[in-house]
């Protein structure tokens, strides 16, 4: 979920745990057959979590439709973990001036969006800058564009006002889609455009168009593919995609032993496990990305022990920046598991063994078993320091909206979630969850710090022209969170996939977090 991101903890695409700051479950019932397509035609997504539980707008959503939604629509690059740069998708190819300010793409001929309408420069512009006027979701990547123009038909100039990596932009998880702005008529107005789009409609590039949206079912969205797809559908192709909601670990394992369902997203570590070695199932990993009584609880959570009970599903972080993106740094004063650190700085607060009783409520996601064991384990660590925690698991839109709420008193204490990168740029974990907002939206720990905002206003202009300067920048700014502790990272996401082995062309992306571009993949049986 997005935000899957967390108050004072938080795991790192990360596991965060969101520090006073104070996914979700599905329905057993299917309001529609599994489809009825050979097994080879038909690729089945199991997931923990509602799918389109945000927007079909592909401007604005920024939550789980990321595994749905670049199965439908395309951006112009798409970043390429192997090598860390950025490939070709909608542009073919681009160019950026000395100083920076200016990047000229290339756009692919004879693409058509799924209303039949021809993608040209002019119409990639008008998505783009929609995109850029409704502000939502990861609007931000664009916020150096001051303006666009279109010298020909398959020309694309993004003019700046300072320089940034604009084809690490357009390659963004979210917001970087391109669509067609006239799907619900020429002179549609952008909220008639988003109320076409949640009927819902599609008006992407992609291989896939949506079928049926059952919302709040199981067999939750189902994609077809589109005939006029560009990239053509010669050769071995899936032709329906389905994303199906089970929220138990042992029915999600018995649906791929008997191959009910094609890959799964996540299961307990134990359960996952217990799939290598099985004939017809493959399993992968693949790595993802009050002062006192804050830093005093930093210091009472055993993170060896959550990472030791994660059985592979997590790895040690340092930092909020994971290993892998630029900014990321093994010599920052990251926190460690001290109990009597934390037990001497509780009680200079009046509270811990002997003192007063802290209590405190932390929430998680509803059929998130990580998570579950993320929680009992820090009510079980922070007990031995006279902390009361109370944990609960709630749907992800409950969660999200306790966190979000006008009422500060009804808002969690610890908010746990996920996060994990709107782009290949280590400046989305600072814009989104430490950059003052109010009212709060994905700052959960509600954190203000003037200083700390005039520094992330700044970093992604000084990362494009001194990138030695943007890399020491990244690491004053952490060291001032890790300091100030409004959030901290548990331990970065190590990706456990389980999937039936009758295709192949499966490559883990951590930059588009457990997305299958299902297109790519080569059905064997």
């Amino acid at each position: 979920m997005k935000p899957q991101r967390a108050g004072l903890l938080f795991a790192s695409g990360s596991a965060l745990a969101l520090l006073l700051a104070a996914c979700s479950g599905g329905s057993s019932n299917s309001a529609s057959p599994q489809p009825t397509s050979t097994a080879s035609q038909v690729f089945t997504y199991d997931t923990t979590a509602t799918v389109m539980d945000d927007t079909w707008d592909p401007a604005t959503e920024y939550s789980d439709g990321i595994i749905a939604m670049p199965n439908m629509y395309e951006t112009l690059t798409r970043y390429n973990s192997a090598t860390h740069k950025v490939d070709p998708l909608l542009a073919t190819s681009w160019s950026k001036s000395a100083d920076g300010l200016t990047w000229t793409f290339h756009l692919r001929h004879g693409v058509h969006f799924h209303t039949g309408r021809l993608m040209t420069a002019q119409a990639a512009k008008a998505a783009l800058q929609r995109t850029i006027k409704l502000g939502g979701g990861a609007a931000y990547v664009f916020t150096p564009v001051k303006s666009l123009s279109t010298p020909s038909q398959y020309t694309l100039v993004f003019h700046l006002s300072y320089p940034a990596p604009m084809d690490v932009a357009t390659s963004a998880a979210y917001s970087a889609y391109i669509y067609d702005t006239q799907a619900a008529g020429s002179t549609a107005s952008n909220s008639a455009l988003t109320k076409w789009f949640n009927t819902p409609h599609d008006a992407g590039t992609g291989p896939y168009t949506v079928q049926t949206w059952n919302k709040g079912q199981e067999f939750e969205v189902i994609l077809k593919d589109y005939p006029g797809y560009w990239g053509g559908w010669s050769g071995p192709h899936y032709k329906k995609v389905v994303f199906r909601v089970v929220s138990q670990d042992s029915t999600s394992a018995q649906l791929l032993r008997s191959g009910q369902v094609t890959f799964v997203e996540q299961v307990s570590p134990s359960v996952w496990q217990s799939f290598k070695g099985q004939q017809g199932i493959r399993t992968m990993t693949s790595p993802s990305l009050n002062l006192k009584l804050r830093q005093a609880i930093s210091y009472g959570i055993d993170y060896p022990g959550i990472i030791a009970a994660l059985h592979g599903a997590a790895v040690s972080s340092s930092g909020l920046i994971p290993d892998g993106l630029f900014g990321h740094s093994t010599n920052l004063p990251n926190y460690t598991y001290d109990p009597a650190k934390a037990t001497q700085m509780l009680k200079q607060a009046g509270y811990g063994p002997g003192g007063k009783a802290l209590n405190l409520s932390l929430t998680y996601t509803q059929g998130d078993s990580n998570e579950q064991v993320v929680a009992t384990l820090l009510k079980s660590s922070l007990a031995k320091l006279n902390i009361n925690l109370s944990t609960q698991s709630l749907a992800w839109p409950t969660q999200w909206a306790k966190a979000k709420s006008s009422d500060t008193a009804s808002r969690q204490s610890i908010f746990l979630e996920y996060w994990w990168p709107d782009m290949p740029d280590p400046d989305t974990w600072f814009t989104n969850l430490l950059l003052t907002e109010h009212p709060p939206y994905y700052n959960l720990s509600y954190y203000s710090n003037p200083a700390l905002d005039k520094q992330i206003n700044k970093v992604d202009e000084l990362t494009a022209t001194n990138p030695a300067a943007g890399n020491q920048l990244y690491h004053t700014m952490q060291t001032e969170v890790l300091q100030q502790a409004p959030l901290q990272a548990l331990y970065n996401v190590n990706y456990q996939y389980a999937m039936r082995t009758s295709f192949t062309g499966f490559v883990p992306n951590p930059a588009y977090a457990n997305v299958v571009f299902v297109y790519n993949l080569k059905p064997t049986g």
